[in-house]
């Protein structure tokens, strides 16, 4: 029996992806953030890197391929930058098209009523919030996503569980080492669109 999901992940993947050889049309001038990290224990293909995409792409956009646990940036026509990424748990994995709509330096933190609901031990004393700092698990900075103008209440943001990443364990939001999602803070402006397969 085929599986329908695999099938979807495998279609986004090819999508994002260019067949062409790297950079054969000139590797352009981006800069990346340093690796390795200190303490941190990802994997080397999960570091911010500079791939090659299909022409189709929009400079400018972000797109997610949950299923491989990377975010791709488009900088350049034919170039993204692909950071690794953890998605949602298996049954709160977002998909949609959305925009960035809102940007925060050091954001606070307030669990939704479902994530509540679903681990009060974990989360109700965190009910009323938790302000912005290092210990929030919004990390550093966060890139809130909007649809048809409406809080989706999925984030673009860092983490205090840096070796999370390339994992299905968040509550839906996309979570990245907190190093890298400055460097993609700096680069996204407001109203960039999002997909995520």
């Amino acid at each position: 029996m085929i599986d329908r999901r695999s099938l979807i992940a495998t279609a986004a993947a090819a999508a994002v992806t260019s067949a062409a050889p790297a950079y054969a049309f000139g590797k352009p001038d981006i800069t990346l953030p340093p690796a390795p990290i200190p303490g941190l224990t990802i994997a080397p293909e999960l570091y911010p890197t500079l791939v090659q995409v299909k022409r189709s792409f929009q400079p400018g956009t972000i797109h997610v391929v949950s299923s491989q646990h990377f975010l791709y940036y488009i900088v350049k026509p034919r170039f993204a930058i692909r950071y690794g990424v953890a998605v949602g748990k298996a049954e709160l994995v977002y998909r949609g098209e959305a925009v960035v709509g809102r940007k925060v330096e050091w954001p606070s933190w307030k669990p939704t009523p479902e994530m509540i609901e679903r681990d009060p031990a974990a989360y109700e004393k965190y009910a009323d919030g938790m302000p912005g700092g290092p210990k929030n698990p919004l990390g550093a900075r966060a890139m809130y996503l909007y649809h048809d103008g409406v809080d989706t209440a999925i984030r673009i943001h860092g983490t205090t569980q840096p070796n999370s990443i390339g994992r299905s364990v968040s509550n839906g939001c996309l979570r990245m080492v907190n190093d890298h999602v400055i460097d993609l803070y700096n680069r996204v402006e407001l109203g960039t669109p999002v997909t995520v397969y």
